[in-house]
């Protein structure tokens, strides 16, 4: 629990459903619903009706637990993201994107569309990411080859992702992605930033967002960013590694 000289945070904190994203507001969330398109390795994210869905997590909300507690999921999945889709589907219509993919549209926007855009691309690769099993506590065959070839060990990688984690001021995301080239990149976004504007693959991703690890580990980002590897679903960050 969070010691009562964090009170102030805490009230904040348990306050996201009023969070402001981007330009625009909204303080409630409907009910959430299936995503059919629920695999987010590519560009190929579409609006459905017009509107972009939230997605379906592939696991129960205490499943992660105790890397990321339900009470963490409930808030950062059911109301954050939820809001950022709730946002970025207001906007839209006005923004004269609405009919690309949700990647097209992050590349493309700018100041309040692109925040609630980048959020929502953002959440989904970090939420579908993610295992309860489980069974690989690491990568292997092409995917591990590509990590020992660009630092060296896997153990360089987590410890040079996990510092740059660690040390990103304020709020954003710390990412692995790949160039044309197959070239490994880690790299730090602020705020809703995301690797494809800069034409790189999105292939894992964690979130430094006070709102992802504050209920669970207070201030200490990093022990948060270390235990997240016990969750990672290798399969799928393999998967976006080797689509076209």
């Amino acid at each position: 629990m969070i010691g009562n000289d964090k009170q102030t945070r805490r009230e904040a904190l348990k306050n996201m459903g009023k969070i402001a994203a981007g330009a625009l507001v909204v303080t409630s969330f409907p009910t959430i619903t299936s995503c059919k398109n629920n695999e987010v390795n590519d560009s190929s994210i579409m609006p459905v009706g017009g509107e972009f869905k939230m997605m379906e997590l592939k696991y129960a909300e205490n499943r992660l637990e105790p890397i990321i507690s339900s009470q963490t999921i409930s808030f950062h999945y059911g109301k954050h993201l939820q809001t950022y889709v709730n946002n970025l589907n207001k906007a839209l219509p006005e923004s004269g994107l609405q009919n690309l993919s949700l990647q097209e549209v992050v590349k493309k926007a700018s100041g309040g569309l692109f925040n609630n855009a980048g959020q929502v691309l953002n959440h989904m690769l970090y939420f579908s990411q993610f295992s309860d099993s489980r069974i690989k506590e690491m990568p292997d065959g092409t995917m591990l080859d590509a990590i020992n070839k660009q630092f060296g060990s896997y153990e360089a990688f987590q410890n040079e992702y996990v510092s740059k984690g660690a040390s990103l001021f304020g709020s954003g995301w710390v990412w692995l992605s790949s160039d044309n080239n197959n070239n490994l990149v880690i790299s730090q976004e602020a705020n809703a930033g995301n690797p494809v504007t800069s034409d790189l693959k999105p292939l894992l991703t964690f979130d430094v967002w006070e709102h992802a690890y504050y209920l669970d580990y207070q201030n200490r980002r990093q022990d948060y960013l270390s235990e997240l590897w016990k969750i990672v679903d290798w399969t799928v960050i393999s998967t976006r590694f080797l689509s076209k």
